[in-house]
């Protein structure tokens, strides 16, 4: 949605239509639409780590210059972990990956592009019976509602494909979510480079592994050595795991044992 008009998550919870499964809405989004790809212009878009991963693959980039040629790493006053948005262009505020034709990354477009026009919302601490629902964005620059054929909200995640996109965030999800962020304690700059690097900047967090002395340190076995060495999605897994050890003192990790 446009930066100008974030909707706050109270806005959300307090106003908007709370729709399950199997309820519909209509929409559709083309080239024949006046509005196409006006959407896709001086917008915030949230990455997730998996959406890194699925946009460093299809522009065949190393994650490091993926991340500084098209993301903006935020942190704002009081926000306790960074987060990285796409860097719209500079002269007309468009997402970069915007063709001709449309979406120039559209198989490996991100979860909230995936989602839109449907938001989700999902209470931190909801009350007794609370759960967390989809809602539509309604917005003027969009002439795609009450356009096409009616399609419940499960039908149109499975179209979206966006099922893959929330089973490989679980755990990141997890990790954004821990008390830990609720208290006083703030990371170090140290700490918060260490947070990007692990869940974003996962080329470099496979040198940071491979290059320094890390597996000395770490009990890892030779399965899993072996899977974060080609996989990213095993990477981002066992970032995720090395955080909680190093941020939240879990016991996720175990350290070798030194020879006395």
């Amino acid at each position: 949605m446009p930066s100008e008009a974030v909707i706050t998550p109270e806005k959300i919870l307090q106003d908007s239509a709370r729709l399950g499964g199997e309820d519909c809405f209509t929409f559709r989004c083309g080239p024949d639409l006046d509005c196409f790809t006006r959407c896709c212009r001086d917008v915030t878009i949230v990455l997730t780590p998996y959406d890194l991963v699925r946009l460093k693959r299809a522009r065949k980039m190393d994650s490091s210059e993926l991340l500084d040629e098209h993301t903006l790493r935020i942190q704002m006053p009081g926000q306790k972990f960074p987060v990285v948005v796409l860097k719209m262009t500079d002269d007309t505020k468009q997402c970069p990956f915007v063709c001709e034709k449309g979406c120039g990354v559209y198989p490996d477009r991100p979860w909230a592009c995936r989602m839109y026009p449907l938001g989700a919302a999902e209470p931190k601490a909801p009350i007794a019976g609370e759960k967390g629902f989809h809602f539509v964005i309604q917005e003027e620059l969009c002439h795609g509602h009450g356009e096409g054929k009616q399609v419940t909200v499960r039908e149109w995640l499975a179209a979206q494909q966006v099922e893959d996109y929330e089973l490989f965030s679980a755990s990141f999800k997890e990790l954004t979510l821990h008390s830990f962020w609720d208290g006083n304690k703030e990371l170090t700059p140290q700490q918060t480079d260490m947070f990007y690097m692990a869940c974003y900047d996962v080329d470099r967090f496979r040198r940071f592994i491979f290059e320094t002395r890390f597996l000395d340190l770490f009990e890892v076995d030779e399965a899993r050595v072996e899977a974060i060495r080609v996989d990213d999605l095993e990477l981002i897994d066992f970032g995720v795991q090395w955080l909680r050890f190093a941020l939240f003192g879990e016991k996720s990790m175990k350290l070798r044992r030194r020879n006395s």
